[in-house]
């Protein structure tokens, strides 16, 4: 098949992040043109995009007047991952969660409206946002399920309206918008500390599968919230990655597609497995239900990424996992200078 991305021109939002940096290097394999990352790095590390004469990096937000008034109709495809990651912080700061998490859509979207040589403008949406509040048995959630309105997290509420605002201007002005709805990724590349202080514990805990992973090979507890008996549909960097270049080549403007698994782990299953791949000997430290989490259990549909863009997961959890159980190890010193620099913010263990 031919390669839809080679010699293209791609603008990536929050190209330096976890997901977005290897997004880079995969499009970089497919020997793409210019990519231009846009990133202010408030939860990630200009050190995680490749020195690449082909990459070239705006320090600043996405939002910014003078960075969008630079835009020019010149895009092949538009990656748009720039978040403010993630719900804890978002309820910690509403209005830096606004600022960084909606704003940058709208007005992304408000500036590119009338750009003629754009074939894809791919966001990344959020599966939490649009998940049934249960923790009942799960049903696998659909990309038409009806949403609620009531919402955990002011993240949560910023991602779908994000949603509606790329509906709405591929409505109204054509912009050829795709909607890729992220379960929970993993993988080699997110660091844990990344970026600025951003008001929480959660600036360093920011995801559960790379804190289990770091505590596990330090020998420490595993926090397991609720006991653990929450699940997730967890799915592996790579294949996201894959999903993202999925959308933007097969995916219908207008349209959402989950990228997820399939599959519902707990994340008892996920502490156990994790503890077994490092040989962490600690016992598991159970707490307390968090009290503003309501999405007790989910996972995602994925019949219809498969019969629309012909993407399927193919790394499954216990491979991923050992990939990234590599990864932390021989990257344990980046992973602790980022941390470091929030010690003074953080509370006593």
């Amino acid at each position: 098949m031919p390669n839809v991305f080679a010699e293209k021109t791609i603008l990536i939002t929050g190209g330096a992040g976890f997901v977005g940096s290897n997004l880079v290097r995969s499009l970089l394999g497919l020997d793409a043109g210019d990519i231009h990352v846009v990133d202010n790095l408030l939860s990630s590390e200009r050190a995680n995009l490749p020195a690449d004469p082909r990459v070239h990096f705006t320090k600043d937000s996405i939002a910014s007047d003078q960075v969008l008034n630079h835009l020019q109709d010149e895009y092949d495809f538009i990656f748009h991952l720039s978040t403010y990651h993630g719900n804890q912080s978002s309820m910690h700061n509403p209005l830096a969660d606004h600022e960084n998490n909606l704003l940058t859509t709208l007005k992304l979207l408000e500036r590119v409206k009338s750009f003629k040589h754009l074939k894809k403008l791919v966001y990344s949406g959020a599966g939490c946002a649009v998940a049934e509040k249960t923790y009942d048995d799960a049903q696998a959630t659909l990309e038409d399920a009806p949403i609620s309105v009531n919402f955990d997290s002011p993240y949560s509420i910023s991602k779908i309206v994000g949603e509606f605002y790329l509906v709405y201007y591929h409505n109204q002005h054509g912009v050829p918008a795709v909607r890729a709805r992220f379960q929970n990724v993993y993988g080699p590349g997110e660091i844990l500390g990344a970026g600025e202080w951003r008001g929480t514990p959660a600036t360093v805990w920011r995801n559960v599968t790379p804190t289990f992973i770091y505590k596990a090979l330090k020998g420490e507890p595993l926090p397991l919230e609720g006991e653990g008996l929450t699940s997730r549909d967890f799915i592996f960097v790579e294949d996201i990655v894959r999903g993202l270049l999925a959308c933007a080549e097969n995916g219908a403007p207008g349209d959402a597609y989950n990228l997820a698994s399939g599959i519902e782990t707990s994340i008892r299953q996920l502490a156990d497995t994790i503890n077994e791949l490092t040989g962490n000997p600690a016992p598991l430290r159970l707490l307390p239900r968090r009290t503003w989490d309501h999405s007790g259990r989910r996972f995602g549909s994925t019949k219809k990424s498969k019969e629309k863009l012909g993407f399927a997961a193919q790394v499954s959890l216990r491979q991923g996992l050992e990939r990234t159980v590599d990864w932390t190890r021989q990257n344990l010193k980046l992973i602790e200078s980022c941390i470091q620099k929030h010690a003074s913010h953080m509370p006593p263990a």
